[in-house]
């Protein structure tokens, strides 16, 4: 499984956040919101805080599943981790 992160915050910014944080996937500054309008993730809620939006693609590339809050932080991972274990029980049973 392959986890990336992006956000708009510096390359500095995430640095420390990964470090702080200890965590064990990649984090990819998006500071000219190139990504963020190229999956049509929302603008700015209010003015003050982007748009926050959590994909799931396949190991062909295709998002399968798509979660979209502002507020509902941790149901991002929670749902997304869901979804990337049933696609894991999915490709075992292929295999």
């Amino acid at each position: 499984m392959l986890v990336i992160g992006i956000s708009s915050q510096s390359v500095e910014s995430h640095k420390e956040f990964a470090e702080v944080n200890r965590l064990k996937y990649t984090l990819l500054s998006d500071c000219d919101n190139v990504v963020r309008k190229l999956f049509g993730v929302p603008g700015w809620m209010f003015g003050l805080i982007p748009g926050r939006v959590t994909y799931v693609a396949d190991r062909s590339g295709k998002v399968v599943y798509i979660f979209d809050s502002q507020t509902k932080i941790q149901r991002h991972a929670d749902e997304a981790m869901k979804i990337c274990l049933l696609l894991k029980k999915t490709d075992n049973g292929r295999n």
